[in-house]
């Protein structure tokens, strides 16, 4: 199988700007030390401030890289889950069976992972739920009360009328 080349973006976030750069950077040259992983270029882009957070940054870095097999490019994307990729070359790829099931496998495990870490997440909240209620019924009462308070359908009807009449009155 010829040589694969693809584009990813990999997004980094956090504070201060000067320690996401640089863990940005290291995390590209891992990827160029992977097995298999050839980078041709790099870009990686200077951190800016998120809109609307205080102290809070983002930034980039456009990577073009080769890998051997197509293996290698979904071990590339399960292990820096880029925000993005593009295969650049070949236009089309033939997979053989065993690389084909050796990749779904990889993912299924992978979503498999991913369920049973939200179905512990979800016990976890029911069961500390659980015993907020037992231990501190106002607590409990106050952190699952509705936002926004709750108004009846009868009293914006109401209310409705009122403005109505009021309109007609002038």
């Amino acid at each position: 199988m010829e040589k694969i080349q693809a584009r990813i973006i990999i997004e980094i976030l956090g504070r201060p700007a000067e320690h996401i750069k640089e863990a940005l950077n290291i995390l590209v040259v891992k990827l160029g030390s992977e097995k298999g992983v050839k980078i041709l270029e790099k870009q990686v882009h200077d951190p800016r401030t998120v809109e609307d957070a205080k102290d809070l940054y983002t930034t980039f870095a456009e990577v073009n890289f080769e890998v051997e097999s197509i293996a290698h490019l979904f071990a590339v994307l399960f292990a820096y889950m880029p925000a993005n990729v593009e295969v650049i070359y070949p236009e089309e790829i033939k997979i053989p069976n065993q690389d084909f099931n050796s990749i779904t496998s990889a993912l299924l495990e992978r979503l498999h992972n991913y369920d049973a870490v939200s179905k512990r997440i979800i016990f976890e909240r029911d069961l500390f739920a659980e015993k907020l209620k037992e231990t501190s019924p106002e607590a409990f009462a106050r952190l699952t009360a509705p936002a926004v308070p709750q108004v009846k359908v009868t009293e914006i009807k109401q209310k409705q009328k009122k403005s109505k009449s009021k309109k007609s009155k002038k």
